[in-house]
């Protein structure tokens, strides 16, 4: 009786072996199955910031970072993510409706958004001829892709106007385009150096949370003369426009927030731009409130913004993507471009340039030398047919040698934003 109890035990026991190992092994799988889901996210996202660098820099990178690159190393081709779209807002003020619209023609392309806005100093026919020109154009009618603010903003570049129609254009792109990447904020003096093609071509692997942003938080003389003096900007409450007007007493510098000072253009991630226009949290709402009343506001409440969310200080890349020539120390205005700077501008790698005057011979050496353009047509694309005349497909592209320079710019910038942490400092 003994030894059947024995043999029944046994027997119970070993029924209990089986089903206890698969289920220890079941335990195991999942575990490592959510571990390598992790690490596989986290690879991709750390290799689509640097998947714009040469072959064998990412190959040195991750030989130091990762022991499992010996075991498996990453292919050397892998497949991209999809083309990315920008989204532009052009601004001008009075006698600029030419430049704006030679501006508009070498930067359009099929897949993009673009907000044109003449401010309300131009005079009203020059508003109600760009808005003709727009309906008008055919290809503009075709894509539907070009958009103008009818109802002019009143802008003053040093006051906090200029921020408010930045804005107000970023509202209207979220709200008529779900698809867009990155916003692009240009005046009519500004002008590209790379064709749209180039530029679409370069941010393709880029991530997409990227914000080029050029900023500092060494304020110097701007702290005396712009952060603590008060003043108020009658383009408010006024239809015409003047001068800001100064207010006693002065301010201190903030405490709950530390201010950053940089340029007034950017490429800002649409992550980003819906962080300022909606504001889940206030810091976008009482940074905007401060900055009304702060000169040349333009140059510090993005960069106040950006480097005050811990979410998107990772994000941030120190540039502005022009090239800009400026006195030492800085004057309120750069210097016009000329023929003159023909070699500092290409030399920059940069992907957009500016002062320039209308119709000035550099323009034209632009064109060109680096767009291709041709007649005051369109920039040439893989989408044009018969002389861009007609839209072909909008996702092919024919990058040309700007691509190669603005890719040598980008990758030397993201390598530093990564490796020597210059953000927000």
């Amino acid at each position: 009786m003994i030894k059947g109890s024995v043999a029944s035990s046994l027997n119970v026991e070993k029924k209990w072996v089986f089903p206890l190992v698969i289920s220890l092994l079941m335990c195991i799988f999942l575990l490592g199955t959510s571990f390598n889901m992790g690490l596989v996210s986290s690879l991709r996202t750390f290799n689509s910031i640097f998947s714009i660098f040469p072959s064998h820099i990412m190959e040195n990178q991750t030989n130091l970072l990762f022991a499992e690159s010996k075991i498996k190393p990453a292919p050397k081709h892998p497949v991209g993510p999809s083309a990315p779209r920008f989204a532009y807002l052009i601004s001008g003020s009075k006698g600029d409706l030419e430049k704006l619209w030679r501006t508009l023609h070498t930067l359009y392309h099929p897949r993009n958004y673009y907000v044109v806005h003449l401010d309300l100093e131009s005079p009203a026919g020059e508003r109600l001829e760009l808005a003709s020109r727009v309906e008008n154009n055919t290809i503009f009618a075709q894509v539907g892709n070009v958009h103008m603010i009818k109802k002019a903003n009143m802008v003053t570049y040093r006051g906090p106007t200029m921020v408010a129609n930045t804005l107000h254009a970023c509202a209207i792109l979220l709200k008529k385009h779900k698809d867009w990447d990155w916003f692009i904020n240009l005046s009519a003096s500004d002008y590209p150096l790379v064709t749209q093609d180039d530029l679409i071509y370069t941010f393709t692997d880029l991530n997409r949370d990227s914000n080029f942003i050029e900023h500092t938080s060494h304020l110097g003389w701007k702290e005396g003369q712009r952060a603590m003096p008060l003043m108020i900007d009658p383009g408010l409450y006024q239809t015409t426009k003047s001068d800001i007007f100064w207010v006693t007493p002065k301010r201190s510098l903030p405490t709950s927030f530390k201010l950053f000072t940089g340029s007034a253009w950017m490429i800002l991630s649409r992550a980003f731009v819906e962080y300022c226009v909606w504001g889940w949290d206030n810091l976008p709402r009482t940074l905007l409130m401060y900055y009304s009343n702060f000169v040349s506001s333009p140059e510090g409440y993005f960069q106040t913004v950006v480097c005050n969310a811990p979410q998107f200080i990772p994000t941030v890349i120190n540039h502005d993507m022009h090239y800009i020539s400026w006195d030492n120390p800085p004057k309120q205005h750069p210097h016009t471009l000329s023929l003159n700077d023909t070699t500092k501008i290409i030399a920059s790698g940069a992907a957009f340039a500016r002062k320039f005057k209308q119709d000035d011979p550099v323009l034209d050496m632009i064109d060109k030398e680096l767009l291709g353009r041709r007649n005051g047509s369109f920039t040439p694309g893989g989408w044009c047919e018969d002389g861009c005349s007609k839209v072909g497909n909008p996702s092919k592209l024919q990058p040309g040698p700007g691509a190669q320079r603005l890719r040598r710019l980008i990758g030397n910038l993201v390598l530093s934003a990564k490796f020597t942490q210059h953000q927000c400092t």
